[in-house]
């Protein structure tokens, strides 16, 4: 039986955008050949309020067999369009210590978690992508809502700053990518013009940003231009003489529109 290359974990709480979120992981896996799992973590508070033990226990049995079947019929229809199998995992507790001993457990290569318009993935009002950039060292994509990733269709993609080190992964989204490939790069203050194009490179094209006040407004309108739909960045990038930005990476996903691939130099096993 063929072994799938990289193991996808999928972070739900079941809002409205999950089915977006569901295609945007199916893109995903099928470009880079890995399996699904799908997590959603529910709080026993929400379910068991002021009653007697018996009733709890209804109660409890009542909620589990509802949520399930809102998972499947959530995943069944997609799973049979894309021909991929998805696997679930429906359980209560602490949101964070269930996500936690998950990723203890099951050593995920890559997570996907959604991005509200407002501020980032909120389960049940618990900051999860902060908890999750502390427990995953390997790679994260935050899915957005609008101008998703599209199962079997090519990737808009958008690499941001110096990735050279970062294509031991990156190589199998380039190779399903529309050409020529759009890399952005914020630069210290220089003569360098604020905006400039490199295109002697048929298969890339370049646009360099100073850094300033303005650069995660500029950049976000060039991504729109282009119509960048995963932008992939380097998390464990640290500042070097060249490349900038004043805004930490939190603050770039917040203000980004736009679904992002978070990179690492950690090697992902086969």
């Amino acid at each position: 039986m063929k072994k799938n290359k990289y193991k996808i974990l999928v972070l739900s709480d079941l809002n409205k955008a999950t089915s977006t979120l569901l295609k945007s992981t199916i893109s995903l896996a099928k470009i880079v050949d890995g399996s699904i799992d799908f997590l959603c973590v529910k709080k026993p508070s929400e379910i068991v309020e002021k009653e007697n033990q018996l009733s709890a226990i209804r109660n409890i049995n009542q909620e589990h067999f509802a949520m399930k079947k809102e998972i499947m019929n959530l995943i069944t229809p997609i799973s049979n369009e894309y021909n991929i199998n998805i696997n679930h995992t429906l359980s209560y507790g602490n949101v964070k210590s269930e996500i936690g001993n998950y990723i203890k457990e099951h050593k995920p290569d890559i997570i996907v978690i959604g991005k509200r318009k407002s501020k980032m993935l909120n389960l049940i009002g618990d900051n999860i992508t902060n908890f999750v950039f502390k427990k995953h060292s390997g790679v994260i994509m935050i899915s957005a809502n609008e101008n998703a990733l599209e199962p079997n269709k090519e990737l808009a993609l958008g690499l941001l700053n110096d990735m050279e080190d970062s294509f031991e992964f990156a190589k199998y989204l380039i190779e399903h990518t529309q050409k020529p490939i759009k890399s952005f790069k914020v630069i210290k203050q220089s003569n360098t013009l604020k905006e400039t194009t490199n295109v002697n490179n048929k298969e890339n094209v370049e646009y360099v940003f100073e850094d300033n006040d303005n650069a995660i407004e500029n950049l976000s309108n060039y991504l729109s231009k282009n119509n960048i739909n995963l932008l992939c960045i380097n998390r464990d990038k640290k500042t070097n003489d060249k490349y900038s930005m004043k805004s930490d990476i939190n603050n770039v996903i917040n203000k980004l529109n736009v679904s992002m691939l978070l990179t690492t130099n950690q090697k992902i096993k086969f």
